[in-house]
């Protein structure tokens, strides 16, 4: 497992890396080599069967052409509509041929708290850094990253700030603060496997092309926020009207950091304080 997933978290950090040159006029990326190390290892220790391979391998295909600007009007819409309904089905894990592993279940961290379990999900992961390679923009220099931070960072703690505030004003949590020994594991796998997934698919990808479509139109930025944090709260219904409400809450601060920036990290950043 560590293997698998070591390998796969390695793959997701490497797609801000530049490619490697193989010879005199071909080059490869550095996250395909470690994607591929890490399908290979989780095929071997049963993580993943034919058909899950075969299914990220579409998946991949579609975004790539996709993202390419060679593509046709037509020729996007159809590949990111094949693209959007494979990554969604993936991300919730409707499709077969995934054997992911438990990481924990059951845990109480707190002595009335609600029993808390977590999958290391690698259709899930791997959703998001098949769209982080294809179809994201990213930060590609020191000042990208510089004004990325400079400007996400009032957003990440407002959204943070508000976001907790709400919630415990609702009586859905209260302060217990602690640090367990599953800390570590907790905030590597929300990293890489929970934030970034959802959003390069959220703002990355929907949010993206939202606005692109809603540029000519008056106010179409802002529809566009509107809808991605909408869209986030809705995806997360299945624990309750209240838990739907703070993610609606904190993807709107997702959206508004994304359409400042325009770099997939700012968001990331967000979601993950």
């Amino acid at each position: 497992m560590l293997i698998t997933f070591g390998l796969l978290g390695l793959s997701i950090c490497a797609v801000w890396l530049p490619s490697l040159q193989v010879g005199k006029k071909s080059s490869i990326s550095p996250w395909l080599l470690l994607f591929i190390g890490a399908i290979a290892a989780g095929f071997l220790a049963g993580y993943l069967s034919w058909q899950a391979i075969i299914e990220l391998g579409v998946l991949g295909i579609a975004a790539y052409f996709a993202g390419r600007s060679e593509a046709t009007r037509a020729q996007r819409i159809v590949l990111g509509t094949v693209t959007a309904v494979l990554a969604l089905a993936l991300a919730m894990h409707r499709l077969p041929g995934f054997h992911n592993p438990l990481l924990i279940a059951h845990m109480k961290f707190s002595a009335d708290a609600a029993p808390f379990t977590q999958y290391a999900n690698f259709d899930k992961a791997a959703v998001g850094l098949i769209l982080l390679a294809f179809l994201c923009h990213r930060a590609r220099s020191v000042s990208d990253w510089k004004e990325v931070l400079w400007r996400t960072a009032p957003i990440a703690v407002l959204t943070a700030v508000s976001t907790i505030a709400v919630a415990i004003a609702l009586g859905y949590v209260r302060p217990d603060l602690k640090l367990s020994s599953y800390t570590p594991i907790f905030l590597v796998t929300n990293l890489l496997f929970t934030c970034v997934a959802e959003e390069a698919f959220f703002r990355g990808f929907l949010q993206d092309r939202l606005a692109k479509a809603l540029n000519p139109i008056r106010f179409g930025e802002q529809v566009a926020i509107l809808c991605s944090g909408l869209l986030f709260g809705i995806a997360h219904a299945g624990g309750g009207s209240r838990y739907m409400l703070f993610a609606t809450l904190a993807g709107f601060g997702y959206a508004y950091s994304y359409s400042r920036v325009r770099r997939i990290v700012g968001p990331i950043i967000v979601h993950f304080t």
